[in-house]
C-alpha cells in the first residue's frame, strides 16, 4: 500500500435504535428494531406511516438555544454526534494541530424541513418574513461547517452529496487525504434527517417505501421475498480517522484500520441499479485492489441491503460476481433491517457498526429475513448475532444516479 496507514480512533452513532454508540450497538446486536409510527408530522393522509425516527432526541441539552434555532435538525444531530466522537476518541484539537484536522461529511439532501417551513412562511406571510438564516440552515455542507466550528478543525471542510452513497464517499476522501499526507486527523461519516412531508411523499410517489404500517418492526426486510420497499430513517454515524503515526504518538485506542476504497458508476439509470450488479462489483473490486487484498481474504460484508427488490438482487449478484465460491463463506449483514435506510448517512452509521464488529468480534444479524428471495442465497446472518474473528470487511453503499462506493476495513495489527 502506498502512503500512510489510516486508523479509526473514535466512533459516534445517533440512530433510531439509540442516541449514542453504546445504546445503538447494544440494540443492534440484540436484534431490536427502531422502526415505528411517524411522530414528526401528521401522516394520516400518507401511504407510509412508519419510519426510523430518533427516540427522545433532546438537542437543547447539548447546544445553546440561540445556536439551536439556527440549525436544521440534520445539523443538530451532526453537531451532537461530533461531541460524542471527540469524547470517544479522547481528543481535543489544539490550535497548533487545527490546520491538519479536517471534516468531510456525507449528506444526501440537507435541510428539507427548513425548506418546507420557510416555503410555507413565504406563501402565508410574504418574502420579507423569510429569515436571513434560511439558506445557512438548509445547505448540506452546514453539518460539516458547524462541526468544524464546534471542534476547532481548520483543515479540509466539505460535504459529499451522492445520494445514498454520500457518507461512504466522504469517508473514502477523508481516508485518501490522510493517506496522501494532506491531513493527520479527519472527522468523517454521514448525517441525514428527511422524515418530512415532502420527503415521505416524494418516496411514496416513486413506490419506494414500505407501507407495512401495521407491523413497523417487520417492515424493513432486506433480501426477503416479502419486502415491499425500504423504510426511511434518520441519524448520524461519525468516525475519527488518523494517520497511524499520529494515533500512536498520542496513545489513542484503535478500533480498526481503513485499508481500501473503491468507487464507480453504473452509467445506467437515474434511480434503478444496473440489474447485473456490474457497477457495484466494480466498486468492491476497486476497494480490494486499493488495499491489495484478494477476494478470498474478505470475512465479512456490511451490505447496502435496502429492502428493495432491485437493490437486493443486484447486490447479491455483485457479491457472487466478485467473490465467486468464496461468497458463500462470507458473513453478510444488513443493518437497515433494524434502523431503516438513513439515505446519505447510511455509509457512516454502517461503517461505525463495521468497525465495532471488527473490534468486538461480533456480526449483528439481519432481522426479518424469513423467506429469502430466490437469488438471495448467501449467508446474510439471518439466525441472530454471530461471534466471528473478522480480519477484513467491506462496507457497501449505492445511490441514485448509479453511484457506488465500497470501503475496506481491517483488523488492526501494529
Amino acid at each position: 500500500m502506498i502512503g500512510k496507514r489510516v486508523v479509526v480512533t473514535g466512533l459516534a452513532a445517533i440512530t433510531p435504535i439509540g442516541n449514542n454508540l453504546e445504546t445503538s450497538w447494544s440494540n443492534l446486536v440484540q436484534g431490536i428494531s427502531g422502526i415505528g409510527p411517524i411522530t414528526l408530522f401528521d401522516c394520516s393522509e400518507f401511504q407510509t406511516k412508519i419510519a426510523g425516527e430518533l427516540k427522545n432526541f433532546q438537542p437543547e441539552e447539548y447546544i445553546p438555544a440561540k445556536q439551536l434555532k439556527r440549525m436544521d435538525r440534520f445539523v443538530q444531530i451532526a453537531v451532537i454526534a461530533s461531541r460524542q466522537l471527540m469524547e470517544d476518541a479522547d481528543f481535543t484539537i489544539s490550535e497548533e494541530e487545527a490546520a491538519r484536522c479536517g471534516v468531510i461529511l456525507g449528506c444526501g439532501l440537507g435541510g428539507l424541513k427548513t425548506i418546507e417551513d420557510f416555503h410555507s412562511r413565504l406563501l402565508k406571510r410574504g418574502p420579507t418574513k423569510v429569515s436571513p438564516f434560511y439558506i445557512p440552515e438548509l445547505i448540506a455542507n452546514m453539518s460539516a461547517g458547524q462541526i468544524s466550528i464546534f471542534t476547532g478543525a481548520k483543515g479540509p471542510n466539505l460535504t459529499t452529496t451522492s445520494a445514498c452513497a454520500s457518507a461512504l464517499h466522504g469517508i473514502g476522501y477523508a481516508y485518501s487525504d490522510i493517506r496522501l499526507g494532506r491531513a493527520d486527523v479527519m472527522i468523517t461519516g454521514g448525517v441525514e434527517s428527511t422524515i418530512t412531508p415532502m420527503g415521505v411523499s416524494g418516496f411514496n410517489a416513486m413506490k419506494a417505501l414500505s407501507t407495512r404500517n401495521d407491523e413497523p418492526e417487520k417492515a424493513s426486510r432486506p433480501f426477503d421475498r416479502d419486502r415491499d420497499g425500504f423504510v426511511i430513517g434518520e441519524g448520524c454515524g461519525l468516525l475519527m480517522l488518523e494517520s497511524l503515526e499520529h494515533a500512536q504518538a498520542r496513545g489513542a485506542k484503535i478500533y480498526a484500520e481503513v485499508s481500501g476504497y473503491g468507487a464507480s458508476s453504473d452509467a445506467y439509470h437515474m434511480t434503478a441499479p444496473d440489474q447485473t450488479g456490474s457497477g457495484m462489483a466494480m466498486a468492491m473490486r476497486a476497494a480490494l485492489a486499493d488495499g491489495e487484498a484478494s477476494p478470498e481474504m474478505i470475512d465479512h460484508v456490511n451490505a447496502h441491503g435496502t429492502s428493495t427488490k432491485l437493490n437486493d438482487l443486484s447486490e447479491s449478484r455483485a457479491l457472487k460476481t466478485v467473490f465467486g465460491e468464496h461468497a458463500q463463506k462470507i458473513s453478510i449483514t444488513a443493518n437497515k433491517s433494524m434502523i431503516g435506510h438513513l439515505l446519505g448517512a447510511s455509509g457512516g452509521v454502517e461503517s461505525v457498526f463495521t468497525a465495532m464488529s471488527i473490534a468486538k468480534g461480533i456480526v449483528p444479524g439481519t432481522i426479518n429475513l424469513e423467506h429469502p428471495d430466490d437469488e438471495c442465497t448467501l449467508d446474510y446472518v439471518a439466525d441472530g448475532t454471530r461471534t466471528q474473528d473478522i480480519h477484513l470487511a467491506l462496507c457497501n453503499s449505492f445511490g441514485f444516479g448509479g453511484t457506488n462506493a465500497s470501503i475496506m476495513y481491517k483488523k488492526f495489527v501494529g
